[in-house]
């Protein structure tokens, strides 16, 4: 089985930005330790800054995958383009993010991604991204 992990823009930063929202721990070693957890699944991550990087990455793996999780960051709430690419691509996508963008900034409780995803997880940290990528495996 094959999964993308993909971030959008700041999500680089995890570990250092902002620790009280998002954590203290790097994406890079939280990554590690999932994949150190699932050696049998194929585990991808891409992470850009850049909407057009992030549009050209589903397309190109939309159509392979086995699933895609998908944090989106502050472009979740503005982009339509990111939400037309979700629903082109024939791989499911569930929509991840770190802290509850329900309990922040009134500008992040809406998301243009979520109509055209299998589902979202909010809130629960970088765990998120491991429940995503487990209801993957339980429909595989």
């Amino acid at each position: 089985m094959k999964i993308l992990l993909i971030n959008g823009p700041n999500l680089n930063l995890l570990g250092t930005r902002e620790p009280e929202i998002y954590g203290s721990q790097s994406f890079e070693s939280f990554f590690e330790a999932l994949k150190a957890g699932m050696p049998n699944v194929e585990l991808e991550y891409f992470q850009s800054n850049h909407e057009g990087a992030l549009l050209d990455k589903l397309h190109e793996a939309g159509f392979g995958a086995d699933g895609i999780v998908f944090n989106a960051g502050a472009l979740t709430h503005t982009s339509i383009a990111l939400a037309d690419a979700v629903a082109a691509i024939s791989t499911p996508v569930i929509e991840v993010h770190i802290s509850n963008v329900h309990r922040r900034e009134p500008f992040r409780h809406h998301s243009f991604l979520s109509a055209h995803c299998v589902g979202s997880i909010v809130g629960l940290g970088l765990e998120g991204y491991r429940l995503a990528v487990q209801w993957f495996l339980g429909k595989g």
